[in-house]
């Protein structure tokens, strides 16, 4: 009866967050990355955290970001990450009034806009350059936005120290990705490893109904700041 009972103790006083084995199932997370194409879930609105793809600055225009979803987010809820696609990182100047003037149209609208996201995928060697763009967009953002990106396993396990110390000193937390498409990528355990060589905050990306076993280590990395689920509307 009392181990009966224990078991009863430790089951309920466990994290919500544990990734089951049997593939990533968003009643099980807090937080989640929206892509323009798929409908929002009603338990959205319960959510900790959402990152909502806005808009794509595309390679044929460095001037413009093309708008994705038109509509102003209505969500006095979850925090909201208001996340820009790029394709180049040689934007031009109207199209960082753009993005700012987004930001502040949504909080405008009751939104609680936290921070940018970038999502843009730097090849590992040409990881200082993306610092260098994200440092000079840090720069024009207002006082109490914040700035995040999406990431690749590879940049932990590849990338200098230095272009890694450089990705620290301007972001307040990285979404590294275990999937690529909506498939998770295969091998991904032997990268984890090197997500300790990260020296600023970071969250595992995964896609829903992927896979993931989470090692022992994760939840006691002082780094490590719980999952994003990117939704496929599966």
């Amino acid at each position: 009866m009392a181990v009966a009972a224990l078991a009863l103790l430790l089951a309920a006083c466990s994290p919500r967050e544990e990734p089951a084995s049997d593939g990533v199932d968003p009643a099980d997370y807090q937080s989640f990355f929206l892509w323009s194409g798929v409908r929002p879930p009603d338990y959205l609105a319960e959510a900790e955290t959402v990152y909502l793809l806005w808009g794509e600055l595309r390679a044929d225009d460095p001037d413009h970001i093309v708008a994705l979803r038109r509509d102003v987010p209505r969500n006095p809820g979850p925090d909201l990450w208001l996340v820009v696609r790029a394709e180049r990182l040689d934007w031009g100047e109207p199209a960082y009034a753009q993005l700012l003037a987004q930001a502040e149209r949504w909080q405008a609208a009751g939104n609680p806009v936290v921070g940018l996201c970038v999502d843009f995928d730097a090849a590992t060697p040409q990881l200082g350059s993306y610092a260098t763009f994200l440092a000079d967009l840090r720069r024009r953002l207002p006082p109490g936005l914040k700035l995040s990106a999406t990431g690749l396993m590879d940049w932990s396990a590849g990338a200098a120290d230095d272009d890694l110390a450089a990705l620290a000193g301007v972001l307040d937390h990285v979404v590294v990705q275990t999937y690529q498409g909506r498939e998770t990528i295969p091998g991904y355990a032997q990268y984890l490893p090197s997500l300790r060589r990260l020296e600023l905050p970071y969250r595992v990306g995964l896609v829903q109904g992927g896979e993931w076993q989470a090692p022992e280590w994760l939840a006691g990395d002082p780094e490590f700041r719980g999952y994003v689920v990117f939704l496929t509307g599966d």
